[in-house]
């Protein structure tokens, strides 16, 4: 069973924060030590070389992340992107000391960043190459599109909080990426004005696959998206050839659910 509510690959202890190698040490307002580090150049060249991050160092803790990761996925290059981005700058200071714990996390707005484990799962199953477009339905804290961001030419990601658009753009920005869009949601599903899309992915429950983003997907094209109920649903993948749509069920899992058009009404 794939949940965003349990972790699969047995417990995971509380990482310990360690100070490896410091450019400038200080506190945070939460007391949090910090340090200003050089990120490395990105393969895809979508980043600024030596762009300045502020971080903490988990290193070790994400290391064992993604020792238990390998044992569901089979695709290197996701291990590969997980295993360098932050996790820790995409959830609130109170949670950061859980960054690489295979767990979900709350953000703001009552909403979680999903366990890695489901992140892996979905990304891989997107089967991305570099030089394809992709929408995101669900920004939430920006953490997937950094991912997507890695793996694909081009990220359009919607978000129906404001807040959340705020923060993900902040993030993204600081951690050097230009290939990522992210836009407050409007009335249609998903984004049309940047269709078709080589691949979609949506993080939140829905009671369908939904036609709008059908019509938003390119011939060849993949669809990956929690179907179900508000409370659990199965992660649907869709593949859109010329006149049909070729559905697999990856397995159960647990979203949040998905409101608006193509979704639920109410919270």
């Amino acid at each position: 069973m794939i949940t965003s509510t349990a972790s699969r690959g047995g417990v995971f202890t509380q990482p310990t924060l360690q100070i490896s190698w410091v450019c400038l040490l200080f506190l945070d307002c939460s007391g949090g030590l910090w340090y200003i580090q050089k990120r490395a150049p990105r393969s895809f060249g979508t980043s600024p070389k030596g762009s300045v991050v502020v971080t903490m160092d988990m290193s070790s803790a994400r290391a064992k992340l993604m020792r238990q990761l390998a044992h569901e996925i089979g695709d290197q290059k996701v291990l590969d992107v997980m295993g360098r981005i932050p996790r820790e700058m995409f959830v609130p200071a109170s949670s950061q000391h859980a960054a690489y714990e295979n767990v979900p996390l709350p953000i703001e707005m009552e909403q979680t960043i999903s366990q890695p484990l489901i992140v892996g799962v979905m990304t891989e199953a997107l089967e991305l190459k570099d030089n394809e477009k992709v929408l995101e339905v669900g920004t939430g804290s920006g953490y997937q599109a950094a991912i997507l961001a890695e793996l694909a030419q081009r990220v359009v990601s919607v978000e129906r909080h404001r807040k959340l658009v705020d923060g993900a753009k902040k993030v993204l920005a600081l951690l050097g990426y230009k290939n990522v869009e992210v836009h407050l949601a409007g009335e249609t599903l998903g984004w049309p004005k940047g269709a078709p899309y080589d691949a979609i992915i949506v993080t939140a429950g829905a009671p369908s696959v939904a036609h709008e983003l059908l019509d938003q997907l390119a011939v060849g094209g993949r669809l990956v998206i929690p179907v179900g109920t508000p409370f659990e649903q199965d992660l649907i993948k869709v593949v859109k050839s010329k006149g049909r749509v070729v559905s697999t069920n990856l397995g159960p899992c647990r979203f949040v659910p998905l409101i608006g058009e193509g979704g639920w009404q109410k919270e």
